[in-house]
């Protein structure tokens, strides 16, 4: 059996968390990139989403997560009850999340589905791979909204929307590496291969959208934040 030793120690985060909407029930942040959702093992790993928002909300806890490099939307619960009513949404994939991201290259179709089974690989922690046998079902769906060259390197550079069926870790980023177009700045699948993305200043994935339903009203949410990029 393989030991997985996490070495990653990440960098001090300076940018804040912007809460969006807060009620007694629950928050809508925006997490800055370069961020851990929730603190790791290293002691030097402190710094996080839930470990910042736990001063001002002691009985907060996460719902999902984003990985360290991307930033974006994110619901956190401010009692467990509202955890487990929101994790219930997750699992029965009745919570939508969108995505902006910068591709490496040109598309060549402007929508597509990206179906490929994702399994962890102990032999290179942390990252995935695709595995037909051992894998669990991974499924996103991707749409361009504009393909352009960037205006220093005249980098091809594709923009889209992904859309995400289910939630494993590393989806997006491996499905764009299997289907030939990495995200830009993505260390670990392929983004700062390329000529001209070594420079690139972080991972160009943000969560954009967010559509749930309020555990206690009942209302449908429907949350948007630009993307910076």
């Amino acid at each position: 059996m393989s030991v997985i030793v996490d070495t990653f120690i990440a960098p001090p985060c300076p940018e804040k968390i912007e809460i969006l909407y807060q009620d007694e029930h629950l928050l809508l942040i925006n997490k800055p990139s370069g961020l851990l959702s929730l603190s790791g093992k290293n002691p030097w790993n402190i710094d996080s989403v839930h470990h910042r928002l736990v001063q001002l909300f002691p009985d907060c806890t996460l719902v999902h997560r984003l990985d360290f490099g991307t930033s974006g939307l994110m619901v956190i619960a401010r009692n467990k009850g509202i955890n487990a009513s929101l994790c219930q949404q997750f699992s029965q994939r009745t919570v939508t999340k969108v995505y902006s991201a910068l591709l490496c290259g040109h598309l060549e179709n402007n929508e597509g589905i990206i179906d490929a089974a994702i399994a962890k690989d102990p032999a290179q922690f942390p990252l995935m791979t695709i595995c037909s046998r051992q894998g669990k079902p991974a499924r996103s769906r991707y749409r361009v909204v504009e393909r352009f060259y960037h205006a220093q390197t005249q980098l091809a550079l594709t923009r889209v929307q992904l859309i995400p069926e289910t939630g494993r870790t590393h989806q997006l980023r491996i499905h764009c590496q299997l289907i030939g177009h990495p995200i830009l700045g993505c260390d670990l699948y392929g983004g700062r291969l390329m000529p001209g993305t070594e420079l690139t200043p972080r991972l160009m994935l943000h969560a954009s959208e967010l559509h749930f339903v309020h555990p206690v009203s009942e209302t449908a949410i429907d949350a948007h934040n630009a993307s910076p990029f």
